[in-house]
């Protein structure tokens, strides 16, 4: 199997960004440059936590996205108004960490086909990323990306997609994402 074909990006990225970055940032060390570490998708149940349909779909959608089985989590402390304890009851979201390969081909995915079926878009926000670089991208529906069918689409849900970089700052991170094709607002900063 040594003789299957990298991702796209990945390829793109290791010929062409990362020297295109260490000259834009200014960089010494070609390890200095921004790298795609991990993919994390998450979504959270909510109040539907109880709601067996609701959270297998939840699951399964994220399933279907991300092409592994997503892990479930549990309540990190108690708080009495959402009848929550501790580690306790059904899960409140799922989350699937992508890395390598199938990180750079859901990348390639998101901003190549499912961001452009996205109803008035005009682009990510410039602002969602944090101190260390990293750039986190909200989704309001599942039914965006085209793994779900009509079946999985009768409970809606969104979904948060956190992009977590390497010696990333908020500049460089953002040069990164914008190498790759993630389609920024126009216009803000």
């Amino acid at each position: 199997m040594a003789s299957e074909k990298a991702p796209r990006l990945k390829e793109k990225y290791n010929k062409e960004i990362k020297k295109q970055l260490k000259e834009e940032l200014g960089l010494d060390n070609i390890n200095q440059v921004p790298k795609l570490e991990k993919v994390v998708i998450s979504s959270g149940v909510g109040k539907k936590r109880e709601d067996k349909r609701f959270t297998e779909t939840v699951a399964l959608t994220l399933e279907k996205i991300s092409g592994q089985k997503p892990t479930s989590r549990l309540a990190k402390k108690s708080i009495a108004s959402f009848k929550i304890r501790k580690g306790m009851g059904a899960p409140v979201g799922y989350l699937a960490t992508l890395r390598n390969d199938k990180m750079y081909e859901f990348v390639d995915r998101l901003i190549n086909v499912t961001l452009p079926n996205v109803h008035d878009f005009h682009g990510v926000s410039n602002k969602a990323f944090d101190a260390q670089g990293n750039y986190s991208l909200g989704i309001k529906e599942q039914t965006v990306f085209p793994e779900i069918t009509f079946e999985d689409s009768a409970v809606l849900h969104g979904l948060e997609v956190t992009f977590i970089i390497k010696n990333g700052s908020k500049e460089g991170s953002k040069k990164l994402l914008e190498a790759f094709g993630m389609p920024f607002e126009k216009g803000a900063k």
